[in-house]
């Protein structure tokens, strides 16, 4: 089943999420030894990802939405700037951007809060170096095939939005436009944000190909990981698109 988002007020969906997910981020940095376990599993999974996909990679229609993917919606940087941004700017997105626009938005943030989630409870199960045997095993007993599943429809879902979105007639240069005076009030990082997924997938055109080999990928990793099989790290079979 797609995933569906909630329907409730749209800014205090976006201001509770927010607050959890910068919240969550705090507290995994208090801890020295933990914070370094933290982001060795998130360079490991990005590495992991970029592995998974270098047949899209290589395609130029398909690389800058891969780097979207890779950096803005899973990368190993440091995201509080941007959340805080996003966080003091609630309000103004809901009323300025289209519904789509913040609809995307929405579920950019709830997906990382589900992910940075699922990131800690892995992450407290792992010792480093990390290896391909112990990943498998704390994926396993770290999140359930329910929450997995949802992480993979969010991440379609929000390809699905900005495919949409690149559609919406005039928002491309509104969003350019609005590029200086975010930057000079203090919201450059939430508008790079904005800006760098709709031109992605505004140059891409159709994300049916894309999106369907990222789905079918990641729930045919899924799947064996809980299998118990770790050589699905290793040994996806390429999916053209």
């Amino acid at each position: 089943m797609p995933f569906t988002p909630q329907a409730d007020n749209p800014k205090d969906r976006l201001t509770a999420h927010l607050q959890r997910v910068i919240e969550l981020r705090r507290s995994l940095r208090t801890d020295t030894a933990r914070a370094r376990t933290w982001l060795a599993l998130k360079r490991w999974q990005s590495d992991r990802l970029r592995r998974s996909y270098p047949d899209l990679f290589a395609q130029p229609r398909y690389a800058a939405a891969g780097e979207f993917f890779l950096t803005e919606l899973y990368g190993v940087r440091d995201f509080e700037q941007r959340d805080s941004e996003a966080l003091r700017a609630a309000g103004k997105f809901v009323r300025m951007l289209p519904e789509r626009g913040v609809q995307t938005l929405l579920l950019a943030v709830e997906l990382d809060e589900l992910t940075e989630r699922l990131d800690e409870r892995v992450a407290a199960r792992l010792a480093l170096p990390i290896d391909d045997a112990a990943y498998a095993r704390a994926y396993r007993e770290a999140g359930t095939l329910d929450e997995r599943t949802q992480q993979i429809e969010m991440v379609d879902a929000i390809g699905r939005s900005l495919e949409r979105l690149a559609r919406v007639p005039l928002l491309a240069g509104m969003l350019h436009m609005m590029r200086i005076p975010a930057e000079a009030t203090g919201y450059g990082h939430l508008h790079h944000f904005l800006q760098s997924g709709f031109d992605a997938f505004k140059a891409m055109g159709s994300a049916g190909a894309f999106l369907d080999a990222v789905r079918a990928r990641e729930t045919r990793l899924m799947q064996r990981l809980f299998a118990g099989d770790a050589s699905a790290l290793t040994e996806l079979p390429p999916t053209r698109a």
